[in-house]
């Protein structure tokens, strides 16, 4: 009696499971997207389904099938499937799960699949509990995670690990997606519906068959007589009122993404581009101050003096975060972006810094010249400070031919203007007052 309650119990809960776990893959050849790993003879199929898979890291975003990939490894395989979740998952556990895998394996040689979700969550005593198991093979791990392995998981147990990294889906995969769950709900929608919520998705198809769950739902309320008497059809309004407003994913990996993403844009003088990074930055709650930082680091690496007044941009922008805040302070970092992005660019002072200083790490840099050394002092004259100084202020041009550098590095050249917006005036100046460099003496 207790096994037919228990069979009826998972019956009414598989009727009543959200629309995602309904419509799980049960082959390969059921999931969507992802035919760079699982499609004809693709890596990660061959692999499965010749049951010699090794220890894998599965990296990707929210609902692009990693949990679905670790159990069809679990119905194609001959191993043991056994599941932990990194998130409630002790040590203790990890030690269980190792002590059952040897126990199976020396009794019945049957080997253990750990498949182990949100693995960036384990610290790294619990990953470090796992590699000797990986290591040896009694164990077999596959990790999911949405976040980039090579920030979050130890370097031993990565490099023990094989890493496939999935996708977002596309619009068309989500399309698909959307169709066979309208089918499983008995249920039809317009064309312009279906797009809605496949472009709303953001990739992640746990999340679209979510919201078609929802619009469903809503265009049986909308319409009672059809609560009932499938197929509801859900239209635009279903869809509009069932999407919430896109939760931008956004972890570490996002982090060093985006703003590496917003930087180029600068320097690629795209203001359009700059601003959409900008506001995904904005939108996801990056730290302005972080934003601000990378404004007034990108006004001299890649603007420099082609627009001299870019620095004072960006730093009036970074304090304009600290004095006003957002959400107003969107429109002080919005205007330092479009300000870098449209200046005219040159990198020749970054350039120089750096050539500078690997002259001062490499070469002999030799002693200050006595004539720019500091005679201000008593005995400094009698030393020969400051003799044969020649004061600029002194001509009438303002500068005057005198040697600056330490004797060992006279002729190098460590900054060379371009020939962009205001840097072209500084280059013709640079021309006229400074003789050619000597030969092999430029960096």
């Amino acid at each position: 009696m207790g096994d037919l309650f228990t069979a009826a119990a998972e019956d009414e809960l598989a009727r009543r499971a959200p629309l995602a776990a309904r419509m799980r893959p049960r082959s390969l050849d059921d999931i969507v997207g992802q035919t760079h790993l699982v499609g004809p003879g693709a890596p990660l199929r061959r692999l499965v389904e010749a049951d010699r898979l090794s220890s894998v890291l599965l990296w990707g975003p929210p609902g692009t099938g990693k949990t679905t990939l670790s159990q069809l490894v679990a119905t194609a395989s001959a191993k043991t499937f056994v599941q932990l979740s990194a998130v409630t998952a002790k040590v203790s556990d990890v030690r269980d799960v190792i002590a059952g895998a040897r126990q199976r394996l020396g009794e019945r040689g049957v080997g253990t699949i750990l498949f182990l979700d949100e693995v960036h969550r384990f610290n790294k005593a619990q990953q470090d509990a796992l590699l000797p198991s990986v290591e040896s093979g009694e164990l077999i791990l596959i990790g999911a995670t949405t976040e980039n392995p090579y920030f979050e998981v130890n370097a031993p147990l990565r490099s023990r690990s094989t890493l496939f990294r999935l996708e977002p889906l596309t619009t068309a995969d989500v399309e698909r997606l959307l169709r066979r769950g309208l089918e499983v709900e008995q249920a039809t929608a317009d064309d312009d519906a279906v797009d809605h919520l496949a472009r709303r998705a953001g990739g992640d198809g746990r999340q679209a068959l979510t919201t078609l769950e929802v619009a469903v739902a809503l265009a049986a309320v909308a319409d009672p007589t059809e609560r009932s008497t499938p197929p509801r059809h859900v239209t635009l309004a279903d869809a509009e009122a069932a999407s919430d407003i896109k939760s931008l994913r956004y972890g570490r990996d996002e982090h060093y993404d985006v703003i590496s993403a917003f930087i180029k844009s600068i320097r690629g003088s795209d203001p359009d581009a700059a601003l959409h990074w900008l506001a995904r930055m904005i939108t996801a709650g990056e730290d302005p101050r972080f934003i601000a930082r990378r404004l007034v680091v990108a006004a001299s690496e890649d603007i420099g003096m082609a627009d001299h007044t870019s620095l004072l941009v960006a730093e009036a922008a970074a304090r304009a975060v600290d004095f006003v805040g957002l959400p107003e302070a969107r429109i002080n970092l919005a205007h330092a972006t479009v300000h870098l992005a449209t200046a005219p660019k040159s990198n020749r002072a970054y350039m120089g810094i750096n050539a500078a200083m690997r002259d001062v790490a490499d070469v002999p840099t030799g002693e200050v010249p006595t004539h720019l050394r500091d005679a201000s002092y008593s005995g400094a004259a009698s030393l020969g400070h400051g003799q044969g100084y020649d004061y600029p202020h002194g001509h009438d041009a303002g500068w005057v031919d005198q040697q600056y550098l330490p004797d060992e590095l006279v002729g190098r050249r460590y900054y060379e203007p371009s020939q962009h917006g205001a840097e072209a005036e500084i280059a013709r100046r640079q021309a006229e007052r400074t003789p050619p460099p000597s030969t092999g003496t430029t960096p």
